[in-house]
């Protein structure tokens, strides 16, 4: 074995500060046989006539854009040769048309997505074109933001171990986008975990209009990850097959075995601009581009292929001919295919599959021992992860005798194991992400915590461009079904960074379930349910009802599953609806039954539970009823959910009002530490009351 020429390869050993080289196994190519070398060529000149042709469709009019890899054939290619399409797993970004192709797209597919018709297995129609998607082949539909994949893949590559197969997971991007911190993220998780993932960073030099040298503070991504442990690094010519190939192979046998991951930097060239929306004779001179040209990976395979006598130039004439045909020819029969359906529009935001129906349900008398709302949570928890053998819980500090800094996991480690109940890294992104990459395998079911909910926000990008449009944008191929657990809500004088309510931003997200209990046993129905779910849910826990006692209830039994959607009325009334959640639901029922004692006026007051799904059906029934409606949330008035409420009651119900829709919420204005500033800022008992003495009024 002997170190391949040009190729810069290393290992950081785990447990060890200094490094060794790594030998690169230099007789991979020799396996090939010349049938697979042929059809290995074909696939980076099919990558190239695509490019082609559909830059012609776009200059008709017939697409809409267009973003290339041209210049990057050989290493995708290489790289696709080298694991198992169907059987491995592949994150590639929208450069990857000829490592999609590798991994076994065909051109006619390639064509449908291009020109949004039905039939193109990424979208049908819904993505834009060039995020490639197979779930045949296991190629996961892909989003335009750069770097959310690598912790997918991340996550994937974690249930690969836990499964105890040899999959392996490719993740790839340009050098430009190494500079997001969840590249570093994912190297770091994967690196600390021996996950067998291939990182192939395609370095063209350029990140649209910026260079390299405005990108890292270095020369190249290979030194820019040497600190991970336990990572191998790879620094290849992306435009030589036979380098390329020897470096692909070796790195997919190390993950296949077990030696970790890889980060292989393959300096490449992007022949065509960054899409078709730019011109990078802007910022290019002729003479750099014509340098590129220089280097152009396909004459450079033709020129191997010939010396290996494998083809000659008659050969790659009607090779290129025959591809060319055939690429026309889909073309033409993708343009006759119809377009997406405007009426399925809405079709797959969410799971087509109720865990539990609202229609028939009734609630129990729960006759268990009163329980506080943390406790039901815990135990819940517990019985799902005895229910689901492929439910995994982790997060910041849940792990082991602590079990989250509210002790909602406590004692599940002990019980479950490590290896289902675990500390995750410091990184609220990476939680997110992997979750993602471990439910895409369809077995997993991630149960993750983000420990406060005013840093959910690393991983906003993760939850609302990643989590929500999964399904939307694969049209029901794809599905990321998780609980991310989040303790939220003030009245604990936690502060500006400990009190915040986040309900409003995630209710303006489709694809995701939002779930806020106010009480003990809701708490556990729900979650049992948020833990069944087909869909992403947002399961929201207030810091202040953990352990009050008029959180706490009855417990109810293992079966006891809550239908989202499904809003409780808490206490019945014939004058005044009061629609409501979480913490101030109790607030209200006491300035309910102050209210009529004081005046005699009957409120109904409804507990929404859910509030995406909403139960307007209940909502619309007391309000017409009533006919007056006082909103009470936790949320800053401006832009709070309760104004969207609001609009529906307006809309639907506005003739059966007998008094302006009334809005009792916090203050517009971070929640300060001080309680006299806090209680002054945070809706109180008070406040709902005055609210319902001027709807008695009106």
């Amino acid at each position: 074995m002997s170190t391949i020429k040009n190729v810069k390869t290393e290992t950081t050993p785990k447990g060890s500060n200094g490094s060794r080289p790594a030998v690169v196994a230099g007789n991979a190519l020799a396996s090939l046989t010349n049938d697979q070398l042929t059809n290995t060529y074909k696939n980076c000149v099919a990558a190239r006539l695509l490019d082609n042709k559909i830059l012609v469709l776009l200059k008709q009019g017939k697409v809409f854009f267009h973003i290339g890899g041209s210049g990057h054939e050989v290493a995708q290619t290489a790289t696709a040769l080298a694991m198992k399409p169907g059987y491995d797993w592949a994150y590639p970004y929208y450069r990857d048309l000829a490592f999609s192709l590798q991994f076994g797209y065909t051109i006619e597919e390639i064509m449908l997505e291009a020109l949004h018709r039905k039939g193109g297995p990424s979208s049908n129609g819904f993505a834009m074109p060039f995020h490639y998607g197979h779930k045949k082949q296991r190629i996961i539909a892909q989003s335009s933001p750069t770097g959310t994949q690598f912790l997918e893949a991340v996550g994937t590559a974690m249930g690969a171990v836990k499964d105890g197969k040899d999959e392996v997971v490719y993740v790839s991007s340009g050098e430009g986008t190494t500079s997001q911190g969840e590249f570093h993220e994912a190297v770091n998780w994967a690196a600390r975990g021996k996950f067998p993932v291939i990182f192939l960073i395609q370095n063209n030099k350029f990140a649209i209009s910026v260079p390299i040298k405005d990108q890292m503070a270095g020369e190249s991504v290979y030194g820019l990850v040497a600190g991970y442990k336990g990572l191998n690094r790879y620094r290849v010519d992306g435009c030589d097959f036979k380098e390329m190939y020897e470096v692909a192979a070796d790195a997919v046998s190390k993950a296949r075995n077990g030696q970790g991951p890889s980060v292989i930097e393959a300096d490449t060239v992007r022949l065509l601009a960054h899409s078709s929306s730019d011109d990078q004779k802007k910022y290019r001179s002729n003479e750099e581009l014509e340098e590129d040209r220089k280097k152009d990976p396909i004459p450079r395979f033709e020129k191997l292929l010939a010396e290996m006598k494998i083809l000659k130039d008659s050969d790659f004439e009607r090779i290129k001919k025959e591809i060319q045909e055939r690429i026309d020819k889909a073309a033409e029969s993708a343009e006759e295919q119809p377009l997406p359906d405007v009426n399925d529009l809405e079709k797959y935001v969410y799971s087509p599959r109720v865990v539990v129906p609202k229609d028939g349900f009734t609630e129990p008398e729960h006759k268990g021992n009163k329980i506080v709302l943390v406790d039901a949570i815990n135990h819940a928890l517990a019985e799902e992860l005895a229910f689901n053998p492929k439910m995994v819980i982790y997060g910041e500090d849940v792990a082991g005798n602590k079990g989250g800094v509210f002790t909602a996991t406590k004692g599940l480690t002990a019980k479950f194991g490590e290896d289902r109940v675990f500390n995750s890294p410091l990184a609220e992104a990476s939680i997110v992400g992997t979750a993602f990459g471990l439910a895409i395998r369809g077995d997993f079911k991630p149960v993750v915590e983000i420990q406060f909910g005013d840093y959910i926000w690393p991983a906003f990008m993760q939850i609302r461009d990643e989590v929500a449009m999964l399904r939307f944008r694969s049209y029901n191929e794809w599905a990321c079904p998780m609980v991310i657990r989040v303790a939220v809500g003030g009245y604990i004088h936690g502060g500006l960074y400990h009190s915040q309510s986040i309900d409003g931003f995630f209710t303006h997200i489709p694809g995701v379930h939002v779930v806020f209990p106010s009480n003990a046993a809701d708490a556990k129905g729900l979650l049992k349910t948020a833990c069944r779910e087909d869909n992403p849910v947002i399961f929201c826990e207030h810091k202040g009802l953990y352990r009050q006692g008029f959180a706490s209830s009855p417990e109810p039994d293992a079966d006891y599953l809550i239908p989202f959607g499904l809003a409780k009325v808490k206490r019945a009334g014939d004058d005044i609806t009061i629609i409501t959640w979480g913490m101030l639901v109790q607030r209200s029922l006491d300035a309910a039954n102050k209210i009529q004692e004081k005046t005699g006026a009957s409120v109904e007051v409804i507990d929404l539970r859910t509030l995406i799904p909403l139960d307007k059906e209940t909502i619309l029934n007391s309000v017409r009823k009533t006919g007056k409606v006082l909103i009470v949330h936790e949320d800053t008035l401006t832009s709070g959910f309760g104004a969207e409420i609001a609009a529906i009651i307006a809309n639907e119900a506005f003739e059966r009002l007998d008094a302006p829709i009334q809005r009792v919420a916090a203050k517009d204005s971070p929640v300060p530490y001080g309680p006299e500033l806090e209680n002054a800022m945070l809706p109180q008992e008070a406040d709902i009351v005055k609210a319902l003495e001027e709807l008695v009024k009106y």
